[in-house]
């Protein structure tokens, strides 16, 4: 009987493993470490029941013997649970340290997340800004073209005018070297 619970609680103990395959092996060592232990305390009660029924003494009755026998698995069982308590603490503090490991993980995600979204909003400030300011050269530019466009033409206008006048006091002067007053 004692062989089958322990059996029972160790098969199921596998399938619990198997169920909540996603837990570090740590934590599943531990975790079966706990149910051994569990097995061993459901193991000792059954030896304890056997030894309250048992009665060697006379006319059926218990012993000092029986009585000292089942005040031993008794102390067992208590040995075994302060074990149990103290593997399940080493559990829920590894459990703890799970869930501050992913909490720091969050928050340093979440301070990630803050950094690029700041980088993200500069970035578009900037942009916006250079577009501005290419906006602004743009139009400087297309002023400078037609600035130049206007000297340019301006230039050939006084380059025809002066051309013009220098050829028509070329034409005015004697064609001889000679001046006639």
């Amino acid at each position: 009987m004692i062989r089958k619970a322990i059996f029972f609680t160790l098969f199921i103990g596998t399938f619990t493993g198997v169920a909540f395959a996603q837990d570090s092996s740590a934590y599943e060592l531990q975790r079966n470490k706990i149910n051994t232990l569990l097995a061993e305390r459901s193991a000792r009660f059954g030896q304890y029941e056997e030894s309250l029924n048992a009665r060697t003494g006379i006319f059926g009755f218990q012993t000092k013997r029986d009585i000292k026998n089942s005040n031993e698995i008794l102390r067992q069982i208590a040995i075994n649970d302060n074990n149990i308590f103290t593997e399940l603490k080493v559990l829920l503090d590894y459990k703890d340290l799970q869930f501050q490991e992913v909490k720091s993980n969050v928050d340093h995600s979440q301070v990630r997340i803050d950094s690029y979204k700041k980088t993200i909003r500069d970035l578009q400030v900037k942009n916006d800004e250079l577009l501005e300011y290419n906006q602004k050269i743009s139009k400087n530019m297309n002023y400078l073209q037609l600035f130049l466009g206007l000297f340019v033409v301006i230039s050939i206008v006084l380059c025809l005018i002066i051309y013009r006048k220098n050829k028509l006091m070329r034409s005015k002067e004697p064609q001889s070297g000679i001046k006639v007053l």
